[in-house]
């Protein structure tokens, strides 16, 4: 179990390392001087979405996209404000759109890259909807035009991320906001563990099968960098029981998740993927002979500054120290603190 546990060590050290190498192999350079790094292949990513949305009963795969999109949803549900016009960027099928009230939405443009899936897109229902046919990557939002902008599980496959949350903040209105999802660093480490362990044993190497993955740190950073304010990032994990590796690997298909990195590797020998299946079911397994498979799902929000929103008070002008904190109550009790008018109230003063 020590080798097993040493060699998983050494094989995640090389990953990020091969990780770090394949995002610095090529780049883009545009106009105004700005170099982007190109990592994913678009136009393949475009063509698995559309197989994947002309599978047999396509829609059985979607689990996992609508419990992000449900959850992703839910904090629109939060801000206590009715949005007159929200874009869902990489909307997909419908996944975060469908769930949205028109008590909080006024009208709503759905956007995503893929025709085929853009057509079975569910729309909710009392809102005026338009459907847009549009790469995230290359999007330009109308300047000040938009309240609220969403994004569920499309922003991992963009290579100009920066660019991307720059056109968002544009886009939007002061006081606009910005919440999305993406998937983590953590997705997938089993089935990432195990292939490479197993290529290694039989070819002494390993290919990138699994693309690389956003970081929270990287999240907030770009966030920053863009100019939003206010941020709230949290982390969320699903682990998913498949029967074995074979099916996880077939349903990531049928999401659309492939590897779409442009380093990959064609295919995965035989004897390689069956010793994989075993190290995964070896490492992770269940006593029912079921296997785990995490997904790591970041939530991020993030608002267009405005001069109406709270802003932090300067540096020394508490009125408390941390050291106080065991004897609140006691300290509490010393302040006369003013009960705070209810601006809603009818009773006269």
């Amino acid at each position: 179990m020590a080798k097993i546990l040493k060699k998983i060590e050494h094989v995640l050290s090389v990953s990020n390392s091969a990780t770090n190498l394949i995002k610095g192999i090529s780049s883009r350079d545009f106009s105004d001087g700005k170099s982007i790094v190109n990592v994913f292949d678009r136009s393949a990513k475009n063509l698995q979405r559309q197989r994947s949305a002309s599978m047999e009963n396509s829609h059985v795969y979607d689990y996992l996209k609508e419990e992000s999109g449900y959850r992703l949803s839910d904090r629109v549900f939060d801000i206590k404000r009715k949005f007159d016009r929200v874009a869902d960027l990489g909307c997909g099928k419908g996944y975060a759109s469908k769930h949205l009230l028109d008590s909080t939405v006024s009208n709503l443009v759905m956007i995503d890259s893929c025709k085929e899936i853009l057509n079975m897109a569910e729309v909710p229902s009392g809102i005026n909807v338009e459907k847009r046919l549009a790469d995230e990557e290359l999007i330009q939002l109308d300047e000040n035009s938009v309240d609220l902008v969403l994004s569920s599980l499309s922003l991992h496959w963009v290579n100009d991320l920066p660019g991307t949350f720059d056109n968002i903040m544009k886009g939007l209105k002061n006081d606009g906001v910005f919440i999305g999802s993406v998937f983590g660093g953590d997705t997938l480490f089993e089935l990432r563990c195990s292939v490479q362990l197993a290529e290694i044993e039989r070819e002494g190497g390993f290919g990138p099968h699994i693309s690389p993955f956003t970081a929270v740190r990287d999240v907030g950073g770009l966030l920053n960098r863009s100019g939003f304010t206010m941020l709230t990032i949290d982390s969320d994990e699903m682990v998913i029981n498949y029967p074995s590796m074979f099916e996880l690997l077939w349903d990531l298909k049928g999401m659309g998740e492939n590897n779409a990195a442009w380093t990959r590797k064609p295919y995965l020998q035989r004897d390689s993927l069956m010793a994989a299946a075993a190290v995964y079911k070896e490492m992770y397994g269940y006593p029912d002979e079921s296997i785990p498979a995490t997904f790591q799902i970041l939530y991020f929000i993030g608002w267009k500054p405005d001069r109406s929103q709270p802003k932090a008070l300067p540096r020394g002008s508490g009125n408390f120290s941390l050291k106080d904190l065991h004897r609140l109550d006691e300290v509490v009790k010393q302040t006369k603190v003013q009960p705070a008018k209810n601006p809603y109230s009818t009773e006269k003063e």
